[in-house]
């Protein structure tokens, strides 16, 4: 399972700068970055409140939960026989 942040498409769509953005949220650009490449393991509330609020949008706007792969899962019902 992950939660993948969506702030590149955002960042397009309301085409600002990564330099803009993290200068009026308050973070660094390599910071802003991480987030927008989907490599960070945490956000503060904070943060997802001042992208919001800079970006016009919803945290559901930037937050997509994406299933981990079900291949596994499917694999282990086929197998099973058992009712």
């Amino acid at each position: 399972m992950a939660i993948n942040l969506n702030l590149d498409l955002m960042i397009a769509r309301r085409r600002i700068g990564v330099a803009e953005l993290a200068a009026r949220i308050g973070i660094t650009p390599a910071n802003l970055s991480i987030l927008k490449n989907n490599r960070a393991r945490a956000i503060r509330f904070s943060t997802l409140e001042a992208l919001c609020r800079e970006l016009d949008c919803q945290p559901g706007d930037l937050l997509e939960f994406v299933p981990e792969d079900n291949e596994h899962a499917e694999r282990t019902l086929d197998n099973d026989h058992s009712i």
